[in-house]
């Protein structure tokens, strides 16, 4: 696709900066999100998450840099900007004594929707969300957690917004709950773009196509789940059931591989066989070319095999692992040189 014919990103955030007080909360961060992209935005607390996220939202104005939702500048037209975003924050108050179908239809006024479209948009989320009637008749403050994000989404989503942003949406959800927000992200994905802030990072690994992982203000790394792997982890793991001993397994390994190392013996069943793991530095084609040998070994008896993929949390602590040791050194760094100026 020429570069004048492809779409504008929904998202695309320069050089932002925040600061409270003395505390720098974002360091000039810049990323995009193309239409129909579902984001993970990951890092530990006071990464500067829910900072960005309340930015983009129009909640709180960036020191400087530029943030455009849609091509909207949010410095200049923030009330533009807002027609195209739905939020969920982490914490979502909600009016306990309204039923869920007055709220909605209350935030749907709020929003600017009148008449049919009111209904059509209200029944539409309804249904995305799996707030049936008799949990669209109950009162919020009955309602489980879980019902409750659900509510908080379908306000999000009501005036059919390009952008949604969530903050923690399944945080205290049982594995069902989780499961009905994952279902409504994939039923949107190319026509809504997400942008999901969560510290459960087997349901970010799980829906997000990109993951963009932040540390002290900064952006650390970005990329898809493969993209990462490959940056962070630069041994291949694979795993072996078989037959016979660790020792002449090993040795005929080393044929091929003299630096591939065992790292995990363990038995696997009645019938004597064990699984062993082992880590090459030599990537996986070299890893299939040990199986092909091990295959041709009869004594070994090889009934499993499977190179490991490493998950997003094995990614994430490394990524921000660095990040953390950097901002380690210079805060002693200056504490030693503000003691010396002290002392001088």
């Amino acid at each position: 696709m020429s570069s004048e014919t492809k779409p504008l990103p929904i998202v695309e955030v320069l050089n932002l900066r925040k600061r409270y007080g003395a505390i720098q909360a974002l360091k000039g961060i810049s990323f995009s999100i193309g239409k129909g992209e579902i984001v993970g935005f990951l890092g530990p607390n006071g990464a500067g998450k829910s900072t960005t996220l309340r930015i983009l939202s129009g909640l709180i104005p960036a020191d400087s840099g530029e943030a455009k939702v849609c091509g909207v500048d949010l410095a200049e037209e923030e009330g533009e900007v807002r027609r195209h975003i739905g939020y969920l924050a982490e914490n979502n108050p909600l009016p306990e004594d309204l039923r869920v179908i007055e709220y909605l239809n209350f935030r749907a006024r709020l929003k600017g929707l009148e008449g049919s479209r009111k209904r059509e948009r209200t029944r539409i989320v309804l249904d995305i969300c799996d707030l049936e009637r008799k949990v669209s008749e109950r009162k919020i403050g009955n309602l489980s957690k879980g019902f409750r994000q659900r509510v908080g989404i379908a306000d999000a989503l009501l005036a059919e917004p390009r952008l949604v942003i969530l903050d923690e949406p399944t945080i205290g959800l049982d594995p069902r709950q989780s499961a009905i927000t994952r279902k409504m992200m994939e039923r949107l994905r190319g026509e809504v773009s997400f942008l999901l802030s969560s510290h459960i990072l087997s349901e970010v690994e799980a829906c997000c196509d990109r993951m963009i992982i932040l540390s002290h203000g900064q952006i650390v790394t970005e990329g898809t789940l493969l993209e990462l792997q490959k940056e962070f982890i630069h041994n291949t793991v694979f795993e072996i059931v078989a037959h016979g001993n660790r020792i002449d397994l090993q040795r005929e390994i080393r044929r091929i591989d003299e630096t591939c190392e065992l790292i995990q013996d363990d038995p696997v069943e009645v019938t004597g066989k064990r699984r062993f793991t082992f880590s090459t530095g030599k990537g996986s084609e070299v890893a299939e070319n040990i199986l092909k040998r091990l295959l041709g070994v009869e004594q070994f008896k090889v009934s499993e095999f499977q190179i490991t993929r490493p998950d997003l949390e094995t990614i994430f602590l490394r990524a921000t692992k660095k990040n953390w040791e950097d901002q380690d050194f210079l805060g002693r760094k200056k504490k030693r040189a503000e003691v010396a100026n002290e002392q001088s």
